[in-house]
Formats: C-alpha cells, sequence, structure tokens
C-alpha cells in the first residue's frame, strides 16, 4: 500500500488530498475567509446559564455563541468523582453569567449550531497531546500491542521525569506535571523524539499560562496550525511515501516545520512544479464532484444512495444492474461487501458523521451477516475519526456513529439550493397552475371588478397559454375579468405573482 499527500495552496483556499494506491480517501479543505477552529483557545465569556440543559453558551468572539455542557466544565478527577457518589453535576455551581472562562474548541459550528467547547485544554505536537490540567498518561486504542503501549508509557514517565528535574521541579508521581496522551503515529519512535515532544509542550503551555491573564475576553489565546503545517503534524505516518506542495512559500515553511519539529519526514516533502494542477494528478478534483453527487456506482453494476440530513445520514445499498454468476443470496452477499468497502471511503471523501443508517440488502444467511459486519469493521479501522457500529438488523440496517468535528464536504463547498430551499425537489408546473387559479380567485372575491398580470416562470407561462388556455378562459369567463401574462426570467419554477390592474 502507498500513500501520497497532495497539498494545493491558493491566496485563498488551502486544499490537502490522501491519495492511497491512487485512489482519493481523504480531502480537507480550510479557507482564508473561514478557517476551521478545532483545538483553539479562547478566553471566553459565558452569556446564559441552561439549567435545563446542563449547559451554558460561552461568547468567543463568533456570528454564535458556543456551547458548553457541564460534564464539559468540571476536570477529569472531578467527574470521576462525582459519578462514583452518584451526584449529578449542577452548571449553577459551575458557571455563572458575564464569568471568564478559558475553552477549548473540539467542535467547528455546524448548519445551525454553534461551536462546542470544553474547559479541558490541551495542546498538540507529532506525537503527543498535553493536558496540562490532568495527571492521567494514555495511549492511542490504535496501538494494540502490549508490550509497545507499555514501552511508551514508560519512555513518556521517563521524558517527564527529565524536564521537571531540568526546571527543578520536585518529582511527585506527576500530580502536578500535567497528563499525556501518545498518538498513534508515535507507535515505534525512540525516547530522543518523545522527550523533545514534551520539552516542546511544557514550554508552549508556559507561555500560553502568561498570555491567558492578558487576553481580553472572547479573543483568542491559542490559535492552532494552518491546514498545510497541521497536515504534517498529524497525517503523514510510515506508510506516506512522499507529500507535495504546489505553492513555494508553504514549501519553504513546512520544511522549517518539519526541520525543527519532525526531521523524520523531511525526505518526503518536494515542491511540486509542474505545469498540470497538482490536484489533477489522480483525478481529485473529479474525485471531489463526483463526493458531492447523491449516486455512488459499484464496479460491479450496483450503486449506493446517500442522502444528508441535519439529524442523520441514510446509506442505501442496490444491486441495479448486477445479476450475479450463481445465485440471489450470493450476488446480494457480493454488493454488500463491496457496498462495504466503497461507502468507508465515501465517508472520509465526504466528512460524514454524527449518526449514519446504511441499509444493506437483507441477506437470510447469518453467517454473510457476520461476515459484512467484520469487513465493515475493518475497512473502517484505517478511518481517523472515531466509529461504533451495531449488528447487521433482521431488516438488514446497520446503525453507526462517526465523530464529527467539521463541516462535511457538502456543506464546506455547496449552499442550500435558493429554488426548493433544501427540499431535492420543485413543484411542477401543473401545480404552480393551479396555484395561480387559486390566487386569482382569492383576489377577485377580495376586490371589486379588476383585471389581473399574471407574472410566472417561461415553463409555467408556456402551460397556462397551452395545456391550460381553456381553463384559463373559464376563469376569466368566472370572474367577468380579464387575465394577461408576462415572462419573468428571474424566476424560478415555484415563484410568481398575480397583479391587480
Amino acid at each position: 500500500m502507498s500513500e501520497e499527500i497532495l497539498i494545493n495552496v491558493t491566496p485563498s483556499e488551502t486544499r490537502a488530498a490522501v491519495i492511497e494506491n491512487g485512489v482519493l480517501q481523504e480531502v480537507y479543505i480550510e479557507r482564508t475567509s473561514s478557517r476551521g477552529i478545532v483545538g483553539n483557545i479562547y478566553c471566553g465569556k459565558v452569556v446564559r446559564v441552561l439549567p435545563g440543559m446542563q449547559a451554558a453558551f460561552v461568547d468567543i468572539g463568533l456570528e454564535k455563541a458556543s456551547f458548553i455542557h457541564a460534564s464539559d466544565i468540571v476536570g477529569r478527577s472531578e467527574k470521576l468523582s462525582a459519578a462514583d457518589k452518584g451526584e449529578e453535576l449542577n452548571i449553577r455551581d459551575l458557571v455563572h453569567d458575564g464569568q471568564r472562562l478559558y475553552v477549548q474548541v473540539v467542535k467547528d459550528p455546524l448548519g445551525t449550531k454553534g461551536a462546542r467547547v470544553t474547559t479541558q485544554l490541551s495542546v498538540s505536537s507529532r506525537y503527543l497531546v498535553y493536558m496540562p490540567q490532568s495527571d492521567h498518561i494514555g495511549i492511542s486504542q490504535r496501538i494494540d500491542d502490549v508490550d509497545e503501549r507499555n514501552r511508551l508509557k514508560e519512555l513518556v514517565n521517563a521524558g517527564i521525569a527529565v524536564v521537571d528535574s531540568e526546571s527543578g521541579q520536585v518529582e511527585s508521581d506527576n500530580k502536578s506535571g500535567g497528563g499525556f496522551i501518545v498518538r498513534t503515529v508515535a507507535e515505534g519512535i525512540g525516547e530522543a523524539e518523545i522527550l523533545a515532544d514534551i520539552q516542546f509542550l511544557k514550554r508552549l503551555w508556559q507561555t500560553l499560562e502568561r498570555k491567558m491573564p492578558e487576553t481580553k475576553a472572547s479573543k483568542p489565546v491559542y490559535e492552532d496550525l494552518p491546514l498545510a503545517i497541521r497536515v504534517l503534524r498529524d497525517m503523514v505516518r510510515s506508510e506516506v511515501e512522499r507529500i507535495r506542495i504546489d505553492s513555494t512559500e508553504t514549501f519553504q515553511k513546512a520544511a522549517e516545520f518539519c526541520h525543527d519539529f519532525v526531521p523524520d519526514i523531511l525526505n518526503k516533502i518536494e515542491h511540486y512544479r509542474g505545469e498540470r494542477p497538482i490536484f489533477d494528478l489522480y483525478s481529485v478534483e473529479s474525485e471531489i464532484q463526483k463526493g458531492l453527487e447523491r449516486k455512488v456506482s459499484l464496479k460491479s453494476g450496483g450503486y449506493l444512495i446517500i442522502d444528508q440530513t441535519e439529524a442523520l445520514t441514510t446509506i442505501d445499498v442496490n444491486t441495479g444492474a448486477f445479476v450475479g454468476h450463481r445465485n440471489l443470496e450470493e450476488t446480494i452477499f457480493k454488493t454488500n461487501l463491496e457496498a462495504a468497502a466503497c461507502l468507508a471511503r465515501q465517508l472520509r471523501v465526504r466528512n460524514l458523521g454524527g449518526m449514519i443508517i446504511i441499509d444493506f440488502i437483507d441477506m437470510k444467511d447469518e453467517e454473510h451477516r457476520r461476515q459484512l459486519l467484520r469487513t465493515l469493521n475493518k475497512v473502517l479501522d484505517k478511518d481517523h475519526a472515531k466509529t461504533a457500529i451495531s449488528t447487521v438488523s433482521e431488516l438488514g440496517l446497520v446503525q453507526m456513529t462517526r465523530k464529527r468535528t467539521r463541516e462535511s464536504l457538502e456543506h464546506v463547498l455547496c449552499v442550500s439550493c435558493p429554488a426548493c430551499h433544501g427540499r431535492g425537489a420543485l413543484k411542477s408546473a401543473e401545480t404552480v397552475c393551479y396555484e395561480i387559479f387559486r390566487e386569482i380567485l382569492r383576489e377577485a372575491r377580495a376586490y371589486d371588478k379588476s383585471d389581473f398580470l399574471v407574472l410566472a416562470e417561461q415553463s409555467v407561462i408556456d402551460r397556462l397559454l397551452d395545456e391550460d388556455a381553456d381553463s384559463v378562459a373559464d376563469l376569466a369567463e368566472f370572474i367577468d375579468a380579464s387575465i394577461r401574462f408576462q415572462v419573468e426570467a428571474m424566476y424560478n419554477q415555484e415563484q410568481f405573482d398575480v397583479v391587480l390592474l
């Protein structure tokens, strides 16, 4: 398996694409006018406490106030203590209106909702996440080997002891020195890299601590790295062979960052100077366009239908033109297996999150159901986002969740249709004509004798003058008034006006 990362930079937008064996797997888009804010730390101001929801709204300087739950305000040890005693956390005991609160964004504003924030602050490096308010040392769940997990934990403990001794702190089982989470990319690294990251994160946090009291309310204390550098820090694993960047300035910044913090990937960075746009190398542009379509074709002839709503995403699997070679059950099973692999990639490319319902084709064989579930779990293992999957129901439905921290591809690139307002369908010309008839009758009853002018879109006017011409004549005779028509080029098919002359 070979992986490449392509980074396309323009003054207004940065895009990063993860390519695996020549096929797009993930795409990230960050615009200068609307950068993602996950990971940013703000000096917030509590603007409203909601006891009924055990939550509060916090102003962090955005258009919409951010949302924080009581469980995200207290520290980990306090939560565990309250849970052990069977006590419920009371938001009024934790915050009050007007209070300054240092918060970190864990979820970008999505749709009509504001950002989700927490007071459990953390800062990240290449291999570690530092949690200054915790004393816990954790290892990424994606590192399965028990010996490797123990080795990494020992390295972190040793590194903390070295840093504390250098700073003159007395060793105290890490009760006051903060906690760490070892990231997946740390698997197999040595003592020097762990120590360097611990030193960097401790220095960074000391700088932020000095900055916090000086920061005004609703202003940022710390902003995460821009997308191009963040990709180098978070996404470059051993499988990645090359990182191509088409901007000279960004390439130089990336090289400096790698030289200082991740020298082991410095030789993988390339400055792309080709005349052909970098996203055309592996048809990334066309794949992005396909990622906005509702229908996804499978190689066998089957297809998926993906519908995204505010509450959840549904994925319907169909056999389509695939008729198989042996029997119906085998055809259905093969289609479902292919669909599982395809939809896992679509979730990553489209960045679909939240609740996802997958309607696989119903299978009678229990072993086939188990194999399908194993396949789905396997193809989702490589997903950076956390996923959870239920069993296959009697109806062939699989319910799953995928952690969502940023907007989906569709919401980043598209706006709701101004004609149908997101319904995905327009009223037919026939339906609009009958609405016009009713409106004319309504106006004729409300006002004394008047003539009428109907303003509407071309297809509606054509129908009024053709198929419904007899109905128009009957209506004009019934209300004893003339009815004229005028095409409005700027109207969509559902828009019309009835004007009294």
